[in-house]
């Protein structure tokens, strides 16, 4: 007679059907997070009108007043002063901070030089700058798989490069840069929303000083005279910090498989929307280097996927 299975593999008991439940709350954080970071060169259109750099520093100083209220509200400042006590996290996180910024500045001037089918391709390619960064700073083996999608990956850049006579540079600076900031946020041990409001109170003297700065001198830095645009840029402060705090929240609940699943999401709205609805040009190169690298992730996912599901069935026969 066969052993009744235990709580920890029982299908349909109370410890299964809470984590199907908290799968469902977490994919619902995610699916938020990447659709709310997939719409985001939609939102920035609205302030096409604004310079990168002035959206840029109204990004800072509004993130920096929405994500101190958010962690005043939720009890939790004091997880910032713990940080603000200790000079090397203040440190590590001051050079997140700079890459972040360097991301968001040209991230926006790609928006606004009609590029969202650049910042598609950089984000797409982004989770395999991440295994090249985990291949020469950690110094992590490659599997077989992963090797054959960094190929493929250089191969997609070659092309582009080749063919349309120039490095794809926006596209490779926005995934090296977030490849970099994901690493720093990854070994710094901060939580993500705190860890955010230091980065952006690091930054936020800067903001503000520019801006006032310009309109010292005359232009229009907090748009005054077109009000709608004002309250566009104020509500980048929102685009930035909630995502950030839906995409902690789900990662939390999630396998992280599934959490590198769900990161096409965006990238993929990118390039829906820069083709049909703002009519960037695909041409053939263009097109080839987007496929090269979508088989590159394909071959990417499966491994992923294999290795995932070799831990799981190792963890479910290895003897509590």
């Amino acid at each position: 007679m066969s052993k009744a299975p235990g709580p920890a593999t029982r299908p349909n008991g109370p410890a299964a059907s809470g984590d199907q439940a908290e799968i469902k709350v977490g994919l619902a954080y995610a699916f938020g997070a990447y659709g709310l970071w997939g719409f985001l060169p939609a939102y920035y259109k609205l302030t096409d009108t604004v310079g990168a750099d002035f959206i840029v520093a109204h990004r800072i100083v509004w993130a920096v007043l929405l994500v101190g209220l958010f962690l005043v509200l939720m009890r939790r400042f004091d997880e910032v002063l713990e940080i603000w006590r200790t000079p090397k996290l203040v440190g590590l996180l001051s050079i997140s901070a700079t890459l972040v910024s360097l991301n968001w500045l040209v991230f926006v001037w790609a928006i606004g030089q009609e590029k969202v089918l650049d910042i598609s391709l950089g984000y797409f390619i982004n989770p395999l700058v991440s295994i090249l960064l985990g291949l020469v700073v950690l110094r992590e083996k490659l599997t077989r798989l992963q090797g054959v999608a960094v190929g493929l990956a250089t191969l997609a850049v070659a092309t582009k490069a080749v063919l349309a006579g120039g490095l794809p540079w926006v596209s490779l600076f926005l995934a090296f840069s977030f490849a970099g900031y994901g690493y720093l946020r990854k070994i710094i041990p901060v939580r993500a929303t705190p860890g955010l409001f230091i980065e952006t109170s690091l930054l936020s003297p800067i903001a503000l000083g520019y801006l006032l700065l310009n309109l010292s001198w005359g232009a229009d830095a907090f748009v005054i005279e077109k009000p709608w645009v004002l309250v566009a840029l104020i509500g980048s402060g929102a685009v930035t910090a909630v995502p950030l705090v839906m995409f902690s929240a789900g990662a939390r609940r999630l396998p992280l498989v599934l959490v590198g699943l769900l990161q096409y999401i965006a990238p993929s709205l990118h390039f829906i929307m820069a083709v049909f609805v703002w009519g960037e040009p695909l041409d053939q190169t263009t097109l080839m280097t987007f496929v090269i690298i979508w088989v590159a992730l394909a071959v990417f996912s499966f491994d992923s996927l294999r290795r995932w599901n070799r831990e799981r069935e190792r963890a479910v026969t290895t003897p509590a």
